[in-house]
């Protein structure tokens, strides 16, 4: 059994699919894109997006009674993998030991353009 997890404080669905699904005692939160929920842009930069994209992941997780204590993995997607010293500055600032599980891999395109995208998955 699944249930949507959905927040008014991070940026609505733009195709087929959850902000977030509830199942078997985990929260899995779909990619998040940097998009500013309150202006539906980008900011400028790798860290403004990370920050961004980690912020409506944390938006979501919120919705679902969780926080960013409870991320067990996540996967960091980049347009430049030569973005990642300071993806992960900003990253490393939302997290304490034990640190999430986490991939983080250089895609050829992300939707508009992004310089980063985040998923995470987190335990109840």
């Amino acid at each position: 059994m699944k249930e949507p997890v959905v927040s008014a404080q991070a940026p609505a669905a733009i195709g087929p699919y959850s902000q977030g699904v509830r199942a078997a005692g985990l929260v899995f939160v779909s990619g998040q894109l940097p998009i500013d929920p309150a202006t539906g842009n980008f900011p400028q930069g790798i860290s403004e997006q990370t920050k961004q994209s980690i912020e409506n992941c944390r938006a979501i997780l919120e919705s679902a009674g969780l926080s960013l204590a409870n991320v067990v993995k996540t996967t960091v997607f980049l347009k430049d993998m030569n973005n990642f010293a300071a993806m992960n500055e900003v990253y490393a600032s939302y997290f304490a030991q034990p640190f999430p599980a986490r991939a983080a891999v250089e895609v050829a395109r992300l939707p508009r353009d992004a310089m980063v995208e985040i998923e995470m998955i987190a335990a109840e």
